[in-house]
């Protein structure tokens, strides 16, 4: 009887620290109006596209733009679309929200592996959008997508993910 006293005091206190630790974590989460967010995505808009750079001075590829946006409100984000690849928490399409980030295959479809990011500009239940640094030759640079209108990112669609400790809240 005493042992199962023991045994239940000390499951109790290791229970209550996860806890603890849990919303400590959870209040630790670094918190971004996600209208800000956007806004600021918004203002590179037209900004050169330009293989391994993150600053709007000599242009952006994908995911030194998404570095950028999001390093502008203290939020480390991977520098790399490679590393986006492992990321988790995975966000359904329909319950993706601004600030998410949008994860595609590289040029080549066939390659199912992450080579292309953007960070997701629209609202649950509106027709997902995202913000990007596109590399294509005609409509290159900083450009807004949707992802329903071009088949060709549907069909090298990977993932959506939320970056961990940062919640994109409503602006109040």
């Amino acid at each position: 009887m005493f042992f199962k006293k023991i045994l239940f005091s000390v499951f109790t206190i290791c229970f209550l620290s996860i806890a603890i630790q849990s919303n400590a974590q959870k209040n630790n989460a670094k918190c971004i109006c996600a209208d800000s967010l956007v806004a600021f995505a918004k203002k590179q808009l037209g900004t050169n596209y330009n293989y391994a750079n993150c600053s709007p001075e000599t242009g952006f590829d994908c995911s030194g733009f998404v570095h950028y946006v999001f390093k502008h409100f203290d939020v480390l984000a991977p520098r790399s679309s490679k590393d986006y690849g492992t990321l988790k928490p995975v966000i359904k399409p329909d319950s993706a929200q601004k600030g998410d980030v949008i994860v595609f295959t590289g040029t080549n479809a066939k390659i199912r592996s992450a080579g292309h990011v953007g960070i997701v500009i629209s609202n649950p239940g509106e027709q997902l959008t995202f913000i990007h640094a596109s590399s294509n030759k005609k409509h290159g640079g900083v450009i807004i997508s949707t992802y329903i209108s071009s088949p060709y990112y549907e069909k090298r669609f990977l993932k959506i993910i939320r970056l961990q400790n940062v919640e994109v809240t409503p602006c109040n």
